[in-house]
């Protein structure tokens, strides 16, 4: 099953990102329960999951930026692509983009965007089958 996720999905969730690029689990702490709380809560801050085998395998996020130019439509931004080691090759993280292509048609958006810091041709490989391409823009990133 493909959803968002919901206020009971944290522990799980942390546990996943060991396989995105963290290497501990944050200590449950006041500020990660107010960060998790902002997130859960907003209606522009999407986060989907996929679970299998009765636990969340897959995930990312879709937040929608409200927009003046464009029509004022919104755009959606996507990050935090993952999949659990042992379920990757299934498709799980292609179901949660086209979920959230739903959402972001569903909110008017008129574009969906991705960075990857991959340079592995299969990954790069993955979000082209997935629709997004890397010819249209160029990302700068200023790491603070």
């Amino acid at each position: 099953m493909t959803r968002e996720a919901n206020y009971n999905d944290l522990n799980a969730l942390l546990e996943l990102y060991l396989f995105l690029h963290e290497d501990s689990i944050p200590e449950q702490n006041e500020q990660l329960m107010e960060t998790w709380n902002q997130i859960i809560n907003d209606k522009q801050h999407h986060l989907i999951v996929k679970e299998a085998d009765g636990k969340i395998v897959s995930s990312c996020v879709c937040v929608i930026i409200p927009n003046l130019t464009r029509g004022v439509r919104p755009y959606a931004f996507i990050e935090n692509v993952v999949t659990h080691e042992a379920y990757r090759g299934k498709g799980y993280a292609s179901e949660c983009l086209a979920f959230a292509k739903q959402i972001a048609q569903r909110e008017n958006c008129y574009k969906m965007m991705l960075l990857t810091g991959s340079k592995n041709p299969k990954t790069l490989h993955f979000y082209e089958q997935a629709g997004y391409n890397s010819e249209d823009k160029t990302a700068f990133i200023r790491w603070l």
